[in-house]
């Protein structure tokens, strides 16, 4: 994008209370800065995140702002400050609303602020019907945000061949649906398949689960703690396919690094990446999350194929996740660029900017581990 005369910088609000805060980044990017790298969200008052967000971004003095869905203090306070400076707003969402429970107050709120951005950045265009409503208010939709880097998991030619293990990449929590694959491996292993499963994630319910494993007397399961993505590679390059049995995932960019690496994918079918990542007996099979035995089903009609069969899946996931690529981004993002720095500016009415001045956003992530 650089050569396009597009500069990026990337302002990250906290350092601690993410749920992925065993992830590593590189703080010597002049691109990127962390505004507040050791504290969380509930250790500061909102009018200095404000001050502080509102700050960086005058320094920046961007042209268009890129932010998430107003719920958060990025989203709210950017389109604040851009509507503020007379600039333009991008927002990016990976969640179908139908995915959220909100009541019709909250909803209409967030619906009148979401209104006066200027375009959606969304991963695919299946996205669009959920959201039909504010593309008839004239809102750009572009897509291809909900990208990884691909060359960082493609496994290298000196790897030694994968053994006979499903890998499951997860936080430890109750939506990831743990207890329940564990439950559905205990009739695979019935069957002597040979195969195990390595679960690399960590979280509140890590003993419960290995204590479930126990219970379940499974020999081939095996335990990993949470990696960062520059070691992720290593383990993915240990596996022959990959397994998420999420009860909801509103992307899943861990499906997009299983593929990046050539696993076939077994993906319960609420995870959002699902409707456009598994091509269905091409690169992997879908599941019932909520159907232990339906789980079991598909991971055994995986491992029943013969090695050209699970090859060809292989070259299957590489060739569809070349479709979300760093390189096709940047290619879509710099289009809608130009098409949203030509729109005239959007200026809220009366009730829309005093809301959006009063609406800090919030960072409450509790909600995110349970269904």
């Amino acid at each position: 994008m650089a050569t396009q005369g597009v500069s990026l910088f990337a302002v990250e609000l906290f350092g601690k209370g993410s749920p992925y805060t065993f992830d590593t980044v590189n703080a010597g990017n002049d691109w990127w800065s962390c505004l507040f790298p050791d504290k969380s969200a509930d250790e500061l008052p909102q009018e200095e995140i404000k001050k502080s967000i509102f700050f960086a971004l005058d320094k920046i003095d961007a042209d268009v702002i890129i932010g998430p869905s107003i719920v958060f203090y990025a989203g709210a306070l950017g389109i604040a400050w851009a509507k503020k400076h007379g600039r333009k707003f991008v927002m990016f969402d990976d969640a179908r609303p139908a995915q959220v429970k909100r009541n019709f107050v909250v909803q209409w709120v967030k619906n009148l602020i979401t209104s006066q951005a200027d375009a959606f950045w969304f991963p695919t265009k299946s996205y669009d019907s959920a959201y039909a409503n504010f593309k008839r208010q004239g809102l750009h939709y572009f897509y291809g945000f909900a990208c990884i880097n691909n060359e960082l998991f493609k496994r290298g030619q000196s790897l030694p061949p994968a053994g006979k293990t499903i890998i499951c990449v997860a936080r430890l929590v109750p939506i990831k649906n743990i207890d329940g694959l564990l439950a559905a491996w205990q009739i695979v292993e019935r069957q002597d398949t040979g195969y195990r499963l390595l679960i690399v994630g960590d979280g509140p319910e890590v003993a419960k689960l290995k204590h479930q494993k126990e219970a379940l007397k499974l020999g081939a399961v095996d335990f990993a703690d949470a990696v960062d993505n520059n070691s992720l590679p290593a383990y993915f390059a240990q596996a022959e396919a990959f397994i998420l049995p999420s009860f909801s995932e509103t992307w899943g960019l861990v499906v997009n690094e299983a593929m990046a690496a050539g696993l076939p994918v077994l993906l319960s079918r609420t995870v959002n990446a699902a409707a456009d990542l598994l091509k269905d007996g091409e690169n992997g099979f879908g599941f019932d999350a909520f159907d232990t035995s339906n789980i079991a089903e598909a991971i055994l009609k995986y491992i029943q194929l013969d090695d050209g069969a699970k090859t060809r899946m292989s070259v299957s996931s590489l060739a569809i996740i070349e479709c979300m690529s760093y390189g096709k981004m940047a290619e879509q993002l710099t289009a809608a660029l130009a098409i949203i720095s030509a729109k005239p500016y959007k200026s809220p009415g009366l009730i829309a900017a005093a809301i959006i001045n009063k609406w800090h956003g919030r960072y409450n992530t509790s909600g995110w581990d349970k269904l």
